[in-house]
């Protein structure tokens, strides 16, 4: 405090004080605008950073998704491709417990090891086929052989290729008339009956076309040029002509097949895509432009039958129009439509294990240790499925057998998939690991069917015809048509399963 005597508002000394204190107060002011400007800034800047971190690791995760999708279309190219697991040592695999298995290096070691080639066997001739026609060539030694004795004969076999060749089959039906009663008319006979009737193609080229375009997968343009080969000049329409009406013929055999399929009390389902050229506009060019639609496969693996089903779209309504009245197991892969098929009464939904290691194998290079003891707990189970289809099980050794040995690794599995979970937004061992919980129950009740299979790999094999012949003939010409290449899909499908040869 100041002298009072020394204290006067307007002496020199008292101006120079209260200017400073408003100098001071000025300055004070200004620092506290600065610290909230760099208040603000630094909220700002800590906000900037919750976003970039978000941005990286939403781009982290889009990058990671991208990789699988990446990998899994270098597997879509051609060559050889394989998902058989094979355990580099089991000493090191480790048991179903609370802990991680221990595992080598994936620099070391990768999760799926390259199965030693064995030594190269010497290959061995099988016989020829007893039912082929043989012809006989006899060559007699040059020179005379009077006056030898014949003490025998060596007989050498070589298989040989007659080229197919295309001939013209003539009916002649004389007529006759009663020379008494000539009003009686003129007597003939009847005409054979025929797939095409007053169709220039007997049943035996039909059947050749068939085949050779569902099961052989060749194009009609290609077998257009092999006709002309032989002289006969077809044109492709004329010969898909001559397919659809096939197909219509025997349109009554899908039927039978559809039904055999719906009392057969246990299937299988799946889907594909199957190309439909889009109809042309008047006044717009649409050339090239193709519908997507999808054939709905449906094997049944105890009757050894196959039906198949063309809807335009991938929506519930084809396969729930098609399987309505069926009652029995029906296994499928994850796919949400086949969810509403479990409130049908008497309709019980299975899961495929195939699809489940699937998701687990394309991650193999993400989570090496812990793919490789999902593999190896994966690979018993199929192990036990060998034994019993090598022993020619029934089903209820199959329940036994499943019962006894698969349930502990199953009931193992889950709870070490529910401890290993990360919840990490990123396609991979997450995704992998959600898929298999999602679909445990369905997965596992496969224990107590002894019908059923471990996975939905049959129906698997039976859409690789499709795929064939879809990257042949490219597309269907409309929608009709596709519904007439499932039924010779399927017609030809079961034939393969009955070991049957389809061009008889």
């Amino acid at each position: 405090m100041w002298p009072k005597a020394s204290f006067s508002p307007s002496s020199p000394a008292s101006e120079a004080l209260f200017q400073r204190l408003r100098n001071r107060e000025a300055e004070s002011k200004d620092l506290r605008k600065q610290v909230r400007r760099l208040e603000k800034k630094a909220d700002r800047l800590s906000k900037n950073n919750a976003d970039q971190a978000a941005t990286i690791a939403d781009q982290a995760a889009k990058i990671s998704r991208l990789e699988d999708r990446l990998e899994q279309a270098y597997r879509l190219l051609p060559g050889k491709k394989s998902e058989r697991y094979t355990p580099a040592d089991n000493a090191q695999q480790g048991r179903l417990s609370g802990e991680e298995p221990e595992a080598v290096e994936p620099e070391e070691e990768d999760v799926l090891v390259k199965r030693k080639r064995r030594g190269k066997n010497k290959p061995v001739r099988g016989p020829i086929p007893d039912h082929l026609p043989r012809e006989v060539i006899r060559l007699e030694p040059e020179g005379s052989t009077a006056g030898m004795k014949y003490i025998g004969e060596e007989v050498t076999e070589y298989l040989e290729y007659v080229p197919g060749f295309t001939r013209v089959v003539r009916i002649v039906r004389p007529k006759y008339v009663v020379c008494k009663e000539p009003r009686k008319g003129v007597v003939i006979a009847p005409l054979p009956k025929r797939v095409i009737p007053k169709g220039k193609a007997g049943p035996g080229l039909l059947a050749y076309l068939a085949v050779a375009k569902y099961v052989d997968h060749m194009p009609l343009y290609r077998l257009r040029k092999k006709f002309q080969r032989h002289g006969v000049k077809l044109s492709a329409a004329t010969m898909g002509d001559w397919i659809a009406k096939v197909a219509t013929y025997l349109g009554p055999l899908g039927d039978a097949l559809r039904k055999e399929v719906l009392r057969s009390g246990y299937l299988q389902v799946d889907q594909t895509t199957f190309p439909v050229q889009k109809p042309k506009k008047k006044g717009k060019k649409n050339k090239g432009k193709t519908h997507r639609g999808y054939l709905w496969v449906y094997p049944a693996p105890r009757a050894k039958v196959v039906m198949m089903d063309y809807s335009p779209s991938r929506a519930r309504a084809g396969p729930w129009e098609f399987l309505r009245g069926y009652r029995g197991a029906m296994q499928t892969d994850g796919y949400v439509v086949y969810d509403a098929f479990g409130t049908r009464g008497g309709i019980t939904l299975f899961g495929c294990m195939a699809h489940a290691r699937r998701k687990f194998y394309d991650c193999r290079k993400k989570e090496p240790k812990k793919v490789r003891h999902v593999m190896e707990e994966i690979r018993q189970l199929y192990a036990i499925e060998r034994g019993l289809r090598k022993e020619g099980a029934g089903p209820a050794r199959r329940v036994e057998v499943r019962q006894e040995e698969a349930r502990p690794v199953l009931e193992k599995l889950k709870p070490w998939l529910e401890e290993s979970r990360e919840h990490r937004p990123s396609a991979g061992w997450d995704e992998a690991v959600g898929y298999m919980l999602n679909r445990w129950e369905k997965l596992a009740c496969y224990l107590e069917d002894g019908k059923v299979e471990i996975d939905n790999n049959l129906v698997e094999n039976q859409m690789r015809a499709i795929a064939l012949g879809r990257k042949n003939h490219l597309f269907a010409g409309s929608h009709a048509a596709a519904q007439r290449s499932a039924v010779l899909y399927a017609l030809f499908a079961t034939c393969k399963l009955q070991s049957t040869n389809p061009i008889e």
